[in-house]
């Protein structure tokens, strides 16, 4: 069986900024935008990327909110009307996989201690190995040419 499991961003949390108008968005350094190619928007909530068309939102995310030096955000695409990846453990969407991904482990007290950069389509063996390691609590991915959080890996509950 699989040591981990990846997780979507649960979507309760940004529906209702798809309400708001583009002045109250701009407000919160926040931007509502159309897809407009299939690649360019990752949703962190379904884990895929959003189609032409699609709404999405750009905005600030906390993704490590650990007491510690490592506390971050960054931006990241929500799409509207998403829903939260169910995903199987040891499954990494094509989401991912088509990705250079960096690869950050961390211990109980949120500090890094585990890295790594490469290719999302070899992001699983990495992943068990990083997971191997039983100080490991958790894994944060995010692209590694522009840095924005991809999503979290967990150890995956027997």
């Amino acid at each position: 069986m699989s040591r981990f499991i990846l997780k979507g961003l649960a979507e309760a949390q940004f529906a209702d900024l798809f309400t708001l108008d583009d002045q109250q968005l701009a407000a919160r350094q926040m931007r509502r935008l159309v897809a407009d190619s299939p690649n360019g928007y990752p949703c962190r909530i379904s884990l895929d990327d959003a189609e032409p068309g699609d709404e999405v939102l750009a905005l600030p995310y906390q993704h490590q909110g650990g007491d510690s030096p490592y506390r971050a955000s960054g931006p990241i695409f929500v799409r509207q009307g998403a829903r939260q990846a169910e995903l199987k453990a040891g499954e990494v969407p094509p989401y991912i996989g088509k990705r250079l991904v960096s690869v950050r482990g961390y211990d109980q007290s949120h500090y890094i201690i585990r890295a790594a950069v490469c290719p999302g389509a070899e992001l699983a063996p990495l992943l068990e190995d990083f997971f191997a390691d039983p100080a490991l609590a958790y894994v944060q991915l995010h692209t590694a040419s522009r840095g924005c959080y991809l999503c979290q890996a967990e150890r995956a509950q027997p």
